[in-house]
């Protein structure tokens, strides 16, 4: 399967596996922003994907943002016939402000 990703801004980073044999990608964050506890928000991935028909991404928590921070990704989904940008809903469910950092690991995706 080929997966066709663009960058719709300079400074995103692209989708990588972290280790060979890996079954999910790590996504990045394109922007810097602080969630507050119990809030939710899409933070921007700064890339759009043409996923196959056929097909479908899966999102799912780095599990360290999950059990560390109290992140969880929402709403996992993205269809074959998606064509905008990739943004990542998030929910902080923790006791704690969260910023994420431009360029960090975010969610994986399958």
């Amino acid at each position: 399967m080929i997966l066709k990703i663009k960058k719709l801004k300079s400074d995103a980073k692209l989708p990588s596996y972290g280790h060979p044999g890996d079954a999910g990608m790590d996504i990045y964050s394109c922007e810097e922003r602080t969630l507050l506890p119990q809030e939710q928000a899409l933070i921007s991935t700064g890339i759009v994907m043409e996923i196959p028909d056929g097909y479908v991404g899966l999102v799912w928590d780095k599990s360290g943002l999950s059990t560390k921070h109290g992140l969880k990704t929402l709403a996992g989904v993205i269809d074959a016939g998606y064509r905008g940008e990739i943004s990542i809903a998030m929910a902080n469910v923790g006791n704690e402000p969260y910023t994420f950092k431009k360029g960090e690991k975010i969610a994986q995706m399958l």
